[in-house]
């Protein structure tokens, strides 16, 4: 019987290096009522902002059943594992559908798992990868966290008045929210009996009036790695031919590493920055803003590195959530490394094919709200509040402007 598979020509290739070849593609799911996620968390605008757990529990026992149901197709086909593996959230309307799917890969050799099945986010590139380093993949895990920013009086309605600057109490707030997926993951691959979690992907999806913040990636067992990481994981989310390339020059990942900064912009400060918008130049109150909010997270980040031993923390990505009413978060993530002399790939050169990146060949030119790629992390979707938001605002000024000038 054919075999039927997402793995590209570039992935067989690299996985037939390691003793694997093509299995089926296998897919688990499960679906509950968005109305249902969203009642539970229908009291948020009371909230100064944080996790709401019931929705966070909901939601992983959403992910964690469709995962177990792929999981045992897997062992229906005979593998000795499953890769690419995704985790994503799918709206039909008013229900949401919790999906998971990879690609089972068996051994070249014909012989059929004695135990466990190892599952991986890592797709067969970055699985190679991996292991050439010396990781052996023990089980795909993802850590989450549900919360509210806090709408209505909460956030935005108590720092309307507020001056310009840090608001400690929600940077603390959301730092700690942004923390508990990854200490989540971590804490998932040190119970799956892994040392490492390798490939962290993460992702911020609206869900209802709450948002969850998403980390997967591959726990993983390495014989050489500090005893210490048997009781706390090695987490990175360095790319794996980028972490092949860092264990070759003699540095090991030790930490993903998160900093978080929500900054005001103060009432004055809004109302100029708003009507500067207008017109055509700079807007100095937002520039600054942003700027301090930038260099106050990664001092966060430095401060982590410092605790944990780190020698640099490297791919420092910074992102900027605006939470509406003059206030802003700044989140930025990277990874700590660490020198070693231990730790090396099994081979000097890393293979062409697990570089290249696959093209795309279909192309679908429809709304993109139509359709999903199944293959892929669920990310962002644009919501059209934003852009009614900047109708409204353009509304009224041309409607104060007339009324002025009469």
């Amino acid at each position: 019987m054919s075999i039927i598979t997402a793995l590209s020509g570039n992935e067989i290739y690299c996985l037939k290096q390691k003793g694997f070849e093509a299995g089926n593609l296998v897919i688990g799911n499960s679906v509950f009522a968005l109305g249902f996620i969203s009642s539970i968390g229908s009291g948020l605008s009371t909230l100064l902002g944080g996790e709401v757990e019931p929705v966070t529990r909901l939601i992983h026992d959403g992910r964690q059943q469709s995962y177990l149901r792929m999981m045992a197709e897997v062992k229906t086909h005979g593998g000795v594992g499953v890769t690419g593996i995704s985790s994503d959230l799918v709206f039909h309307g008013t229900n949401i559908e919790f999906l998971s799917i990879g690609s089972t890969i068996h051994n070249t050799n014909g012989d059929t798992p004695a135990e466990n099945v190892f599952s991986a986010s890592a797709d067969g590139q970055e699985l190679y990868c991996q292991m050439d380093c010396g990781f052996h993949p023990v089980k795909f895990v993802f850590g989450n966290v549900a919360y509210s920013i806090g709408v209505g009086g909460g956030i935005i309605g108590g720092l309307r008045s507020l001056a310009r600057g840090e608001v400690k109490e929600y940077s603390d707030v959301f730092n700690n929210t942004r923390h508990l997926a990854l200490e989540r993951i971590v804490s998932e691959a040190g119970a799956a009996g892994a040392n490492a979690v390798l490939g962290i992907q993460t992702s911020i999806s609206p869900i209802g009036a709450m948002q969850e913040m998403l980390m997967i990636g591959t726990a993983a067992k390495h014989p050489l790695l500090p005893a210490a990481s048997n009781e706390t994981p090695i987490s990175s989310d360095l790319t794996s031919t980028e972490m092949w390339n860092l264990m070759q020059t003699g540095y090991c990942p030790i930490k993903l590493m998160l900093g978080v900064s929500v900054f005001s912009v103060g009432l004055v400060g809004g109302i100029s920055a708003f009507f500067k918008g207008f017109v055509r130049g700079e807007i100095s109150e937002l520039t600054t803003l942003i700027y301090e909010a930038r260099e106050n997270a990664l001092n966060k980040i430095s401060i982590e590195a410092a605790k944990c031993g780190a020698d640099d923390v490297i791919g420092i990505k910074t992102y900027v959530y605006d939470l509406g009413g003059g206030i802003l978060e700044l989140m930025a993530i990277g990874t700590a490394i660490k020198k070693t002399t231990e730790i090396k790939p099994a081979t000097s050169n890393l293979l062409v094919q697990a570089v290249i990146k696959d093209t795309h060949t279909f192309f679908n030119s429809a709304d993109s709200s139509t359709s999903l790629s199944l293959n892929q992390p669920t990310r962002n979707l644009r919501s059209p509040f934003g852009v009614t938001l900047l109708i409204i605002i353009y509304v009224v000024f041309m409607f104060l402007s007339r009324l002025m000038s009469h």
